[in-house]
């Protein structure tokens, strides 16, 4: 069972991560310690284990602070995931089972249903983590898929600020039902490009720098 210190760990990582508690917001130890009713001394261990995990940044004088995007780690996580996922979806072309098959477009309806930023955004993500988990899984690299998952703070708001927009939801399920069609035709020569513009062109254009830069690490 978790410890409350765990509980509020996780409570404040998940704000954090869903940006409901926005890069650059102060993080008040007193105000902190009047909402969990803790008491200074364990709330303010919770903001040092916070920090070495790279969610908030603690400063001498002004305090704690929600950690700003790094866009330095999201394009390192972005590089290691676009290596990573050429390799497995190539290991997957023409071996793709029937199974799984149908698991990946099972999630991928469910994703459809969640397409709109205004309505579900959160249900949208964890189906859009659960397709490329599951690639993973089926080329048997579950592993290597928990190890990315281990530090990916600042990139996964870097994914929760692009998917404001409709557009780009439609786009990744487009990109995901066209993963699945290179994998069942068993065509790795098209994985590159399909990998390099559901992963990587985002991290390259300037739509994030523009409408987002109040929350970017300068």
């Amino acid at each position: 069972m978790a410890s409350k210190k765990e509980t509020i760990i996780e409570t404040l990582k998940e704000e954090i991560l869903t940006l409901q508690l926005k890069p650059g917001t102060l993080l008040s130890e007193t105000t902190l310690s009047e909402r969990f009713s803790l008491s200074r001394t364990p709330i303010r261990d919770i903001l040092k284990q916070l920090s070495l995990a790279g969610y908030i940044d603690i400063y001498p004088q002004r305090g704690s602070v929600v950690s700003y995007i790094d866009l330095d780690s999201v394009e390192q996580i972005i590089y290691m995931r676009s290596i990573v996922e050429k390799e497995i979806l190539k290991d997957l072309c023409g071996k793709l089972s029937l199974q799984g098959e149908h698991r990946l477009i099972q999630i991928l309806n469910r994703q459809a249903e969640c397409a709109d930023p205004t309505i579900d955004l959160q249900s949208f993500i964890k189906y859009d983590d659960q397709f490329h988990k599951t690639l993973y899984q089926l080329a048997g690299r579950e592993m290597v898929w928990d190890l990315i998952q281990s530090s990916t703070v600042h990139y996964t708001r870097f994914r929760h600020l692009h998917m404001l927009r409709k557009e780009k939801l439609l786009s990744i399920i487009d990109e995901h039902k066209k993963i699945v069609e290179h994998i069942k035709g068993n065509e790795p020569d098209a994985i590159d490009s399909i990998i390099y513009n559901h992963l990587r062109s985002d991290v390259k254009s300037h739509y994030f720098q523009e409408h987002f830069s109040a929350y970017i690490k300068s």
